[in-house]
């Protein structure tokens, strides 16, 4: 029986790609904003940010999966992206409410407050194109760190370009289509996250 073998270099953009995808970078950068922001205590806001903005939105996606709904975790087909994109913008609208009601510092308020509204951005651009949202929630997540920690957080931008590769690699996105979802991640989490800080 046949195999569909890949080249390496598409091997290890694959691995690249589910490695560094979404959920990662959102579990990443609301636990390290929130030791931040109050050591312990902000860890566990950062628990349920993450809760609400990747582990629901990554279970919904996977019983997608089981269902036979979309073929993998990175939901290609732009109908089924858009039908999780509403269901993650519905979780992590319900995140915020319940974190506002739960007097959540502000800042854990304004970081996920920040990742609603870019992906609100996202969905409106997936109507007519397929933006790279691996790339927008990387960029942003690297940008409000870096209005965190400081500059050199920056150095996660290196992590962000080898994530573009990755999907451009893989033909899941353009080069212009990685690149706009960078720069529209960046700047859109990072207004967000400063005004709303």
């Amino acid at each position: 029986m046949a195999t569909d073998v890949r080249p390496a270099e598409s091997q290890l953009a694959r691995r690249i790609t589910d490695w560094l995808e979404p959920k990662n970078w959102i579990i990443a950068v609301t636990l390290l904003v929130g030791w931040h922001t109050a050591q312990w205590s902000g860890v566990a806001w950062g628990v349920v940010g993450a809760l609400f903005a990747a582990i629901i939105p990554i279970t919904f996606i996977k019983y997608g999966i089981r269902k036979g709904y979309w073929g993998d975790r990175h939901v290609g087909a732009k109908p089924a992206r858009l039908v999780v994109m509403a269901v993650i913008l519905l979780s992590v609208a319900t995140g915020i409410a319940l974190m506002i009601a739960a007097d959540a510092p502000s800042t854990m308020i304004a970081l996920i407050v920040s990742m609603l509204v870019t992906l609100a951005v996202l969905a409106v651009i997936t109507f007519a194109w397929k933006i790279s949202v691996h790339q927008a929630v990387s960029a942003g997540a690297c940008a409000m760190l870096v209005q965190t920690y400081g500059a050199w957080m920056a150095l996660g931008f290196l992590l962000v370009v080898v994530v573009g590769w990755s999907r451009v690699e893989l033909r899941d996105h353009t080069r212009n289509q990685a690149i706009v979802g960078t720069i529209l991640g960046a700047i859109v989490a990072a207004l967000v996250f400063r005004l709303a800080s």
